[in-house]
């Protein structure tokens, strides 16, 4: 088995599992639904393919930096009568870090990984208004397990961050993971996708087990990363 780890970074984030109509929540950590819904994207699969393969893929999420949530309100106008929409209420998490990890078949992780580093994907932390301030890619570990890849990967926590929290800072570090065979009975949540077409969404449940790993002490050296050459035209 191999593992895909991604760094999920940026001013917002939003991660909704039980949105509905006009109050648009967001979970604390980012769902598994939503990064399979980003790897699918850097597929360029439509939302109407199967997920069957992805679907299937063990997922697991490290929380580096918890962020801050805040609340927005949205509002809209109908593209062709101009009616004005339902003003909705929207959540985000400012400031977050988290690593966020999937465990799979090799052939299938290596296709993925070439899949987000292809310079003309453009990713959304969960909303289309919330992009990253860094890299997705963190790389492939081979024949190696999700709890070990979480467990030793660098903080990638940032540097004010560490600086502001030096003395309080955790010295461990939540971790949320698909629980495996053998597993106690974990938090169950709607969050299994199983069609991602928006004439009929579906979600099954799956089982979540928490734990928390030792913060690791070697913190990686955080690389710029510009995406605005990825928006201008030739």
């Amino acid at each position: 088995m191999s593992v895909l780890l991604l760094q999920l970074a940026g001013p917002l984030q939003s991660w909704g599992a039980a949105s509905r109509f006009a109050r648009r929540s967001t979970e604390s950590a980012p769902t598994k639904s939503g990064v399979l819904g980003l790897l699918a994207a850097a597929l360029g699969r439509p939302r109407t393919a199967d997920l069957s393969d992805l679907a299937a893929l063990r997922f697991g999420v490290r929380v580096d930096q918890p962020g801050t949530r805040v609340r927005d309100f949205h509002t809209a106008h109908h593209q062709v009568s101009g009616k004005a929409m339902p003003v909705t209420e929207r959540f985000y998490l400012a400031d977050a870090v988290f690593l966020a990890a999937v465990e799979g078949d090799r052939t299938l992780i290596e296709e993925l990984h070439t899949a987000v580093r292809a310079p003309h994907f453009l990713p959304f932390l969960g909303r289309r208004a919330c992009p990253p301030a860094r890299r997705l890619d963190l790389g492939v570990r081979h024949d190696t397990g999700l709890e070990a890849a979480l467990r030793e990967h660098p903080w990638l926590a940032s540097a004010w961050y560490r600086e502001q929290t030096a003395r309080t800072a955790p010295d461990r570090l939540p971790v949320l993971l698909d629980s495996a065979p053998g597993d106690p009975p974990g938090d169950i949540v709607a969050d299994q996708p199983l069609s991602f077409d928006p004439r009929h969404r579906r979600y099954a449940r799956r089982s979540v087990r928490s734990d928390a790993v030792p913060r690791p002490v070697e913190v990686p050296v955080v690389p710029e990363h510009d995406p605005m050459p990825l928006l201008e035209s030739d």
